[in-house]
């Protein structure tokens, strides 16, 4: 009963699922239990729901080997890793479903963080989108140590996942809660201390020093490094480059070690490598890691960005 109130509000608000529209359900066997779930929430709006079970994949990223032979007005990715970057998500919405990724969904991330205010996280994720807009060079800075610089491509858009997916094609992450963007390649320099979790480790109990170098993550050090690093095995340089910066914005979210939710976290941000040509960049590669940092200085073009 505990799940079925957010889970009612992940369908019906954050989708707009209709008693007339198709609604397909992805999972795996990591995460079955809760695509059941939804699965059979959504049944109980439309009868033309139904669910596909898929491989467990070895990456975020990774293209799952789906053929499907209808469009569905609305879908649902609920597994064990992420497919929001993958060509077979794209064509979905070039098709026009709406779509809610929620790789690595946990039943306290559903309780804790997709029952919220959508209308306060839109106010600051518009906010922050506006400054952005105007932006050239944006300056990180953290007490930790991080210390990037990059470059804003003219022209390229800023996104906002603010967890609604109601018009043909959205898509986002269930729990929303973020403003993101593909940095101009090869324009990012600097220190990054990803002291909270990184995408492909988990939750880290030491943080990971990560230089880089002309847009491309140049070295790593740090516990974790070796696990981090074990991703990236059999492809080549551009899954190494700096793909994303994103901004937290949901006031409910918090770190557990599932970067699903730990990107949405208000008062983080995130830097991911790899794939970004499905929100404005133009690097295709089967792989997405983000890495999620507490308490940044965002400075747009000398400004300290408000995040509040």
């Amino acid at each position: 009963m505990e799940l079925k109130k957010p889970i009612n509000t992940a369908l019906k608000v954050c989708l707009g699922l209709k008693d007339n529209e198709s609604c397909l359900i992805i999972t795996d066997a990591g995460k079955k239990d809760i695509g059941k779930k939804f699965y059979e929430q959504a049944l109980m709006i439309s009868e033309k729901t139904e669910m596909i079970e898929i491989p467990i994949m070895e990456i975020n990223g990774q293209e799952p080997s789906v053929r499907l032979n209808k469009i569905y007005d609305v879908a649902l990715f609920v597994t064990t890793k992420s497919l929001t970057h993958t060509d077979f998500r794209k064509q979905l919405s070039r098709q026009g479903t709406r779509i809610a990724s929620m790789p690595g969904i946990t039943e306290d991330i559903i309780k804790r963080a997709i029952d919220v205010d959508y209308e306060k996280i839109d106010n600051l994720n518009k906010k922050i989108k506006e400054i952005l807009e105007k932006t050239s060079v944006v300056e990180i800075k953290t007490k930790k140590g991080t210390d990037l610089k990059l470059r804003l491509k003219k022209g390229r858009d800023i996104k906002m996942d603010g967890g609604l997916f109601i018009n043909k094609g959205d898509c986002g992450n269930l729990p929303g809660g973020e403003v993101f963007l593909a940095p101009e390649e090869g324009t990012t320099n600097g220190i990054l201390i990803v002291d909270k979790s990184m995408a492909g480790v988990g939750k880290l109990t030491e943080p990971l020093k990560i230089t880089i170098k002309n847009g491309f993550l140049e070295t790593v050090e740090g516990k974790d490094s070796v696990k981090f690093l074990s991703n990236f095995k059999g492809l080549d340089k551009n899954a190494f480059l700096v793909a994303e910066l994103g901004i937290g914005t949901n006031y409910k979210a918090k770190v557990t070690g599932v970067v699903l939710e730990d990107e949405k976290v208000k008062g983080t941000a995130h830097i991911a490598f790899g794939n970004n040509s499905g929100f404005g960049g133009n690097n295709n590669v089967p792989l997405h890691l983000d890495g999620v940092f507490s308490d940044p200085e965002i400075k747009c073009d000398g400004t300290v960005l408000d995040l509040m």
